[in-house]
Protein backbone atom coordinates (compact mmCIF):
# COMPACT_ATOMS: atom_id res chain seq x y z
CA UNK A 1 0.00 0.00 0.00
CA UNK A 2 2.70 2.48 0.44
CA UNK A 3 4.89 1.90 -2.53
CA UNK A 4 1.12 2.44 -4.40
CA UNK A 5 0.92 5.30 -2.76
CA UNK A 6 4.62 6.76 -3.36
CA UNK A 7 3.85 5.75 -7.05
CA UNK A 8 0.96 7.46 -7.07
CA UNK A 9 2.85 10.75 -5.98
CA UNK A 10 5.93 10.24 -7.56
CA UNK A 11 3.25 10.70 -10.88
CA UNK A 12 1.47 13.44 -9.76
CA UNK A 13 4.22 15.36 -7.87
CA UNK A 14 5.93 16.49 -10.90
CA UNK A 15 2.53 18.01 -12.34
CA UNK A 16 2.95 20.75 -10.32
CA UNK A 17 5.54 21.85 -12.71
CA UNK A 18 2.29 22.73 -15.08
CA UNK A 19 0.74 26.15 -13.53
CA UNK A 20 4.21 27.69 -14.08
CA UNK A 21 4.54 26.63 -17.33
CA UNK A 22 1.32 28.36 -17.99
CA UNK A 23 2.29 31.34 -16.10
CA UNK A 24 5.45 31.52 -18.33
CA UNK A 25 3.05 31.73 -21.36
CA UNK A 26 0.24 33.63 -20.23
CA UNK A 27 2.43 36.74 -18.80
CA UNK A 28 5.02 35.79 -22.36
CA UNK A 29 8.29 36.78 -19.85
CA UNK A 30 10.57 34.41 -17.51
CA UNK A 31 12.54 36.99 -15.93
CA UNK A 32 11.23 35.97 -12.71
CA UNK A 33 12.80 32.61 -12.56
CA UNK A 34 16.86 32.41 -12.45
CA UNK A 35 17.58 31.08 -15.20
CA UNK A 36 20.80 29.85 -12.66
CA UNK A 37 18.04 28.20 -10.58
CA UNK A 38 16.59 26.50 -13.56
CA UNK A 39 19.61 24.73 -15.22
CA UNK A 40 21.14 23.95 -11.88
CA UNK A 41 17.93 21.76 -10.84
CA UNK A 42 18.03 20.67 -14.51
CA UNK A 43 21.89 19.93 -13.94
CA UNK A 44 21.03 17.94 -11.09
CA UNK A 45 18.25 15.85 -12.46
CA UNK A 46 20.50 14.88 -15.53
CA UNK A 47 22.67 13.60 -12.96
CA UNK A 48 20.64 11.63 -11.28
CA UNK A 49 19.25 10.08 -13.86
CA UNK A 50 20.98 7.16 -14.31
CA UNK A 51 21.07 5.99 -10.62
CA UNK A 52 17.12 6.43 -11.46
CA UNK A 53 17.25 4.12 -14.43
CA UNK A 54 19.60 1.63 -12.65
CA UNK A 55 17.92 1.88 -9.22
CA UNK A 56 15.18 -1.50 -8.58
CA UNK A 57 12.95 1.09 -6.47
CA UNK A 58 9.83 2.20 -8.95
CA UNK A 59 9.00 4.82 -6.89
CA UNK A 60 12.56 6.73 -7.52
CA UNK A 61 12.41 5.77 -11.10
CA UNK A 62 9.12 6.84 -11.89
CA UNK A 63 9.38 10.40 -10.19
CA UNK A 64 12.68 10.47 -12.01
CA UNK A 65 11.16 9.82 -15.40
CA UNK A 66 7.84 12.14 -15.12
CA UNK A 67 9.90 14.83 -13.29
CA UNK A 68 12.69 14.80 -16.34
CA UNK A 69 10.28 15.58 -18.69
CA UNK A 70 8.30 18.33 -16.67
CA UNK A 71 11.08 20.50 -15.98
CA UNK A 72 12.66 20.10 -19.09
CA UNK A 73 9.05 21.74 -20.46
CA UNK A 74 9.84 24.63 -17.26
CA UNK A 75 13.87 24.90 -19.04
CA UNK A 76 12.30 25.05 -22.32
CA UNK A 77 9.82 27.55 -21.69
CA UNK A 78 11.91 29.67 -19.30
CA UNK A 79 14.55 29.92 -22.25
CA UNK A 80 11.31 30.74 -24.70
CA UNK A 81 10.73 34.03 -22.90
CA UNK A 82 13.97 34.87 -21.88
Amino acid sequence: MIKIIGLIAAVIMPFWNIPLIVRIAKRKSSKDISLFWAFGVFVCLILMFPSALASKDIVFKTYSIVNIIFFSLVVIQTLRYR
